[in-house]
């Protein structure tokens, strides 16, 4: 896949995160998405018809992964837990926010989750070659 693929989110409706992939060239790129590190089912990727490279992106969010609090979603290539998160979307539920400061904390908390698992795969492949 291109280094300039984008994902744009477009809009969430009956349940369903969606978006546009954008730059990925000819071939439907694979995708995941993690909610505290356990990967949501259910993501489809789709060409859009006409425009070459472009592809429609859904996410189902299912009810039973909502709970009180704030829920990050993290959206990135299929096995690239490594590489840069290609969107993500925050649902909160419950109180109502005074400001989305906790929703970008959930972020970061995320964020620095996948970066440790992915330290620690690296540090254990390191020691396996030595």
């Amino acid at each position: 896949m291109p280094d300039a693929v984008t994902l744009t989110r477009t809009r969430i409706r009956a349940g369903t995160w969606e978006g546009i992939l954008s730059g990925a060239g000819d071939t439907a790129p694979t995708l995941e998405v993690t909610l505290d590190g356990t990967m949501q089912p259910g993501v489809t990727v789709t060409p859009i018809p006409g425009r070459s490279g472009d592809y429609a992106v859904k996410v189902p969010v299912r009810s039973e992964v909502l709970s009180e609090g704030v829920q990050t979603f993290l959206i990135r290539r299929k096995g690239a837990a490594a590489e840069p998160v290609l969107a993500h979307f925050t649902i909160i539920t419950g109180v109502a926010m005074e400001d989305d400061l906790r929703a970008e904390f959930d972020l970061l908390r995320a964020e620095l989750d996948m970066l440790k698992r992915a330290f620690r795969r690296h540090c254990l492949e390191a020691a396996g070659r030595s």
